[in-house]
């Protein structure tokens, strides 16, 4: 009988090990997603209603996303792009509308020319979200405050303007050259 009471207390200590190794690396990956993603990570929690739902699907975007080919922009087409922006910019005071949307769709094309998806606006900031976390919320609130309407026209314009000012925000770090990794 001594000899069962034995296996019972290993057996339990080896599942309170099991246990506690597991909420250990479960902690440990929370950390890390919300370490990555800022933010993001709140805004993901809130938007699917729970902790453990937000990591999966931030965990599930970071899949999504080793399987794109995302690549850096040539010298040419980042000063192609600097060119378009600096026209929609020009163009603001003229055609706050019409720039707002041509510099949605310049961050558009650049992102579908780095190799995002291209398909749907919400597949292409998931993407986003895991290259660049600290920026898709910039994205997200340039692209509504075009595509959104019901606003007054003093009210449209303040919107465009935030727009412009979202997506200047996003050019500029993704017409950035890529950095080399420092040497150890």
């Amino acid at each position: 009988m001594d000899t069962i009471w034995w296996v019972v207390i290993a057996v339990a200590a080896i599942i309170v090990v099991a246990l506690v190794f597991w909420s250990l690396m479960q902690s440990r990956r929370r950390a890390g997603l919300r370490e990555h993603y800022g933010p993001e990570y709140d805004r993901t929690v809130g938007s699917v209603g729970s902790r453990r739902k937000a990591e999966r699907e931030l965990t599930e975007r970071e899949k999504a996303r080793e399987s794109l080919d995302i690549r850096p922009l040539s010298e040419a087409a980042r000063n192609r792009y600097s060119d378009d922006w600096q026209r929609a910019e020009k163009r603001f005071v003229d055609d706050p509308e019409l720039a707002a949307r041509e510099a949605d769709s310049i961050v558009k094309s650049v992102l579908q020319e780095r190799g995002y998806p291209s398909d749907d606006f919400a597949a292409q900031a998931a993407a986003v979200s895991v290259d660049h976390p600290q920026l898709v919320q910039r994205y997200r609130h340039g692209h509504e405050m075009v595509h959104s309407n019901g606003a007054d026209a003093e009210q449209r314009t303040e919107n465009l303007r935030q727009a412009m000012i979202d997506f200047r925000t996003v050019v500029e770090e993704l017409l950035e050259p890529e950095r080399e990794p420092a040497a150890h």
